[in-house]
């Protein structure tokens, strides 16, 4: 069973449940009286001992990702639990985004691409969703968004729409680097005969370098980068505390791509990729995804996320379906508060801005990520 399929058998729900199109979770009289609590997971030092007891934890839902958006953003976190006897039966992770600019909403969780609710049950869900009314109703939330798990709230409308994929990783390197596609075979062969070394750090000097790699990237895809501090967070909280790592490829001494990876438990996820376009021809992303994948079979790791991927974006579909990567839909949905309803959005990766920030020498660029990424969560 894979891990889409079993998320749907741990939301398992009632036939009765969610008949109608848009359905009034929010109805007081549907949750009789099951209780859900409003929590700041900083202030249980047992909180990722609970989250790592959960069949499907994700790494997003650990306090060390908490502390890297609160200490970037100062967002407010508001963690939705179901508890009993120590023992967590639903989670919905909210971060509060106030801002002069966007408004104030709860969102599950900013900068996260997959991080769907966790419930024993339909009830359970909806006594989660009952209590995010009510806290962002007193609140004065515009509406509040889940990245992920639109199983949960059956019938209702996903706000946006990704491809997700997903990298089975065996016990034989052998046969894992059989079962790749034959084009990433030979990328990853050039590679090594052209002498691009790869390594694996934690380092502030590795962030370093993947930013200076990143801040290329985003110019070439027309978007500002996060600003530096975000990744020094990543640092400090993910990587120092051994639940990450950095792989960098390198030529002739100069590092050419790198990667920024997550895990928690026995799954790990690639967040974030970068590389100088200029040495394109050495495959240096192909070397670091194999380091990768090489380094957390080491380590016993049994699945690597690949991330979300736009759908409009063919190029990136394609390098992640190269590593024979499962392809699942990603589903958000969003509850706008004041209309009481499931509302849709739009995918805002693509649109007139990438032509302005693609002509925008970087060091602009960065000076308005470093205010906008706050906004936009």
């Amino acid at each position: 069973m894979n891990s889409r399929s079993t998320i749907t058998a741990n939301s398992v729900r009632s036939s009765e449940a969610f008949r109608s199109p848009t359905p009034d979770l929010a109805s007081p009289a549907s949750v009789e009286k099951l209780h859900a609590l409003s929590i700041n997971p900083f202030q249980r030092p047992d909180w990722d001992r609970l989250v790592g007891a959960l069949p499907n934890h994700c790494f997003f839902h650990s306090s060390a990702w908490a502390r890297v958006l609160v200490d970037s953003y100062q967002y407010r976190p508001v963690y939705i639990v179901r508890e009993s006897q120590g023992i967590l039966q639903g989670l919905l992770p909210i971060m509060e985004v106030d801002s002069w600019i966007s408004g104030r909403r709860g969102i599950a969780l900013p900068f996260t691409d997959d991080s769907e609710p966790w419930c024993l049950d339909s009830d359970v869900f909806r006594s989660l969703f009952q209590r995010a009314v009510e806290l962002g109703t007193a609140r004065g939330w515009k509406y509040f968004e889940c990245r992920g798990g639109k199983n949960f709230p059956d019938n209702a409308p996903s706000s946006l729409g990704f491809y997700g994929h997903a990298v089975e990783i065996l016990s034989d390197e052998e046969c894992l680097f059989a079962r790749l596609e034959s084009s990433v075979r030979r990328a990853i062969r050039k590679s090594e005969k052209e002498g691009v070394s790869v390594e694996v750090s934690q380092s502030l000097d590795a962030v370093r370098e993947f930013y200076s790699l990143q801040c290329k990237t985003r110019k070439k895809h027309g978007l500002p980068p996060q600003p530096f501090a975000f990744f020094q967070n990543i640092q400090k909280h993910v990587l120092a505390g051994d639940l990450g790592i950095i792989v960098t490829a390198r030529y002739q001494g100069r590092p050419i791509a790198a990667s920024v990876y997550f895990h928690f438990g026995q799954h790990a996820i690639y967040k974030y990729g970068a590389s100088d376009e200029s040495f394109q021809h050495l495959r240096g992303n192909n070397m670091v995804m194999w380091e990768a994948i090489k380094w957390y079979r080491r380590k016993g790791m049994k699945r690597l996320e690949l991330g979300r991927t736009s759908v409009a974006n063919e190029g990136l579909r394609k390098f992640k379906l190269g590593w024979r990567a499962e392809e699942y839909p990603i589903e958000y949905w969003k509850y706008d508060l004041r209309s009481r309803r499931f509302v849709a959005d739009t995918d805002a990766a693509m649109g007139w801005h990438n032509r302005v920030f693609r002509a925008m020498p970087i060091i602009f660029s960065r000076a308005i990520g470093a205010v906008l990424y706050r906004h936009s969560a």
